[in-house]
């Protein structure tokens, strides 16, 4: 059994958490939804938790001093409130807890804070505007950990949800998650008709079930382990680089 990290919260002790100086906190922020018919509900969370203990590894390795909070297992769902148990916080609720997790951050002297995205509902960039008006002295900034790099880089169809992107970081995490790939439906999903919306200036929440029939939007037919591994590895590798600066950064010192 592995010691605890000093870099994970929920793994940490008060002995030495009161006696480190913590310049960044990383919150990871998932969901839990239906993802095809072959990936577990928690997928978000699962990848989040990963990409963040990974990078956070890195970086305190390196000498950052980062704390990773838990993770936040619920998102913005609003789009699948028909699809059985996929679970949904509004918008509004999201705005509270960070409300109430910066406001602790505030408290213990720790004035930066990364939210850890991994989930494609979730947008931050509003409650971040608020979040600034309330405490002017914390920095908050948002990041989707899928797009540290770029993954058409590591897939042949990476798609947008349970495809072969998701499906292979999940196979590497762990592969006891994952069903059969031949238990999986194709992903096949329905576009908008709309011209304004192919082009990308109009854009609206989707009906989960009106695009998708089992729930997933790409095929994850050539999803493999050691594509996951290779992707996963690269976006800890950028994210933790970004944590570094930041922790080296003071707040009055963020702009060139």
């Amino acid at each position: 059994m592995q010691k605890p990290r000093p870099y994970l919260l929920a793994e940490t002790n008060w002995k030495a958490a009161k006696s480190t100086d913590y310049k960044v906190a990383v919150l990871p922020w998932g969901a839990t939804e239906a993802h095809n018919y072959h990936m577990p509900y928690g997928t978000d969370n699962y990848q989040v938790d990963y990409v963040a203990e990974a990078a956070a590894k890195i970086a305190w390795e390196a000498g950052a001093k980062v704390i990773v909070l838990p993770c936040i297992p619920f998102g913005i769902n609003t789009g699948q409130l028909d699809v059985k148990l996929c679970m949904n916080v509004n918008p509004s609720t999201q705005l509270a807890i960070l409300k109430d997790i910066v406001d602790v951050l505030a408290r213990h002297k720790i004035d930066k804070l990364v939210i850890l995205n991994g989930h494609g509902g979730n947008n931050f960039k509003t409650m971040i505007r608020e979040l600034s008006f309330h405490y002017p002295d914390v920095f908050v900034c948002w990041a989707n950990w899928f797009q540290a790099v770029d993954w058409n880089k590591y897939f042949d169809e990476p798609g947008d949800h349970a495809g072969e992107m998701e499906t292979s970081a999940i196979l590497h995490i762990d592969k006891n998650l994952v069903l059969p790939l031949s238990e999986a439906g194709d992903g096949h999903a329905k576009n908008f008709k709309f011209k304004a919306f192919k082009e990308g200036w109009v854009t609206a929440q989707r009906k989960w079930t009106q695009v998708t029939k089992d729930t997933g939007v790409g095929d994850p037919k050539m999803a493999t382990a050691e594509k996951g591994k290779i992707y996963l590895e690269a976006c800890a590798k950028e994210i933790a680089l970004f944590l570094g600066e930041l922790a080296g950064s003071s707040n009055d010192d963020l702009y060139e």
